[in-house]
């Protein structure tokens, strides 16, 4: 792996998960993410918080919000779009529990990628104030203004494609 594939920075976090009775005859409940909490806290994964109107949260475990330099921009819009998220992964599991804690990031275009694994129940949550603190810091330390550079087509020469003997075509 490359010095540049690594996070610089890594910040520990829970993830809160709600689970309510599903109106439906194909499943018996409903899971989502619905927060994440500021560091790990000393939590058994799937313990109870709470239970209240037909609705439990659990704390579902611990995952790592890695920072990389390569993707400041993207964490900055995020942090500019009026609301900070962190996406939360949970993926299927075997077992006791339907759902383990896959990953948790800030940046928007890798919690969209882990919705293309259909399974997997992927959530934008609120950012907690410290961790928007500490990715507005990195970023502010990190990030270098990068030019877009819009390629140029080359213009197709009709004389090649003309040329050109298409599979199973004899001159």
């Amino acid at each position: 792996m490359s010095p540049a594939a690594l996070p610089l920075v890594r910040i520990p976090v829970g993830i809160v998960v709600e689970r309510h009775k599903a109106d439906s005859p194909w499943a018996d409940f409903v899971w989502r993410a619905v927060a994440v909490l500021p560091d790990e806290p000393d939590t058994k994964a799937w313990t109870v918080l709470r239970a209240e109107h037909g609705g439990t949260l659990f704390y579902a475990g611990s995952a790592m919000v890695d920072l990389y330099s390569s993707e400041t921009a993207r964490y900055r819009d995020n942090l500019a779009s009026g609301r900070p998220s962190i996406w939360t992964v949970l993926s299927p599991a075997e077992g006791v529990w339907p759902y383990s804690v896959a990953a948790a990031t800030a940046d928007p275009a890798e919690g969209e990628a882990f919705t293309e694994a259909g399974a997997n129940l992927v959530e934008a949550v609120p950012m907690p104030e410290v961790l928007r603190e500490q990715i507005e810091s990195f970023v502010a330390e990190h990030h270098v203004e990068r030019e877009f550079f819009k390629r140029k087509r080359r213009q197709a020469d009709p004389e090649a494609l003309a040329r050109r003997q298409h599979e199973g075509e004899r001159e």
